[in-house]
């Protein structure tokens, strides 16, 4: 578990199966172990094409980006961020975590380079092919079941309207090129639904 290509270290046991534990609870449909497999596969991706300069700090990023995961809470990556502390993370690791609370809120230029491909590699969903990015929506909308129906999709559209309104949905030009015309379509297309 939590295993890639370009693994630049390995996690001691007992931290492993407490991050198994955290995303492999009950509450969770798109935020598990899974999400994070295809995100460390973005990272082997990006490793392969240009290269990571502190690839051990992003992996630990990937890893423990969405380790605290509830629903709506507005405490998720700072949460995550202080579990990645207590295993010996970095405090690039814990910020780079925290900057994932601000998806759709920054622009190129906000971070540096590694922070925007990694923050990238977590939405690269948005640029999938449609049956994933489907499963991905209807995943989130598991989650957030205990939220009224209505009120759900009116913070979901605007969510989304707001990313495809954003002149570029990836801070990276390496994400940008590859996934800015499928994520747009994605997004479209879960608007007029």
């Amino acid at each position: 578990m939590f295993e890639c290509r370009h693994q630049p270290i390995v996690l001691q046991d007992t931290a492993i199966a407490a991050l198994a534990e955290a995303y492999g609870q009950p509450h969770r449909a798109y935020h598990t172990a899974t999400h994070i497999a295809e995100v460390l596969g973005w990272y082997d991706r990006v490793a392969d094409d240009v290269g990571w300069a502190a690839p051990v700090d992003v992996y630990l990023a990937i890893v423990f980006h969405d380790a605290i995961y509830v629903a709506g809470a507005k405490d998720n990556e700072a949460r995550s961020a202080a579990w990645a502390r207590v295993e010996g993370c970095s405090d690039r690791t814990a910020e780079m975590i925290e900057l994932t609370a601000r998806h759709g809120g920054l622009v190129p230029g906000d971070v540096d380079d590694e922070t925007a491909r990694f923050l990238d590699c977590d939405m690269a969903i948005l640029g999938s092919d449609p049956p994933a990015f489907a499963a991905y929506d209807a995943a989130i909308a598991i989650e957030y079941r205990a939220v009224p129906v209505e009120a759900y999709r009116a913070g979901r559209r605007a969510f989304l309207a707001g990313v495809l309104a954003k002149p570029r949905i990836f801070l990276s030009d390496y994400f940008h090129n590859r996934l800015d015309a499928a994520a747009r379509a994605n997004l479209a297309a879960a608007l007029t639904t």
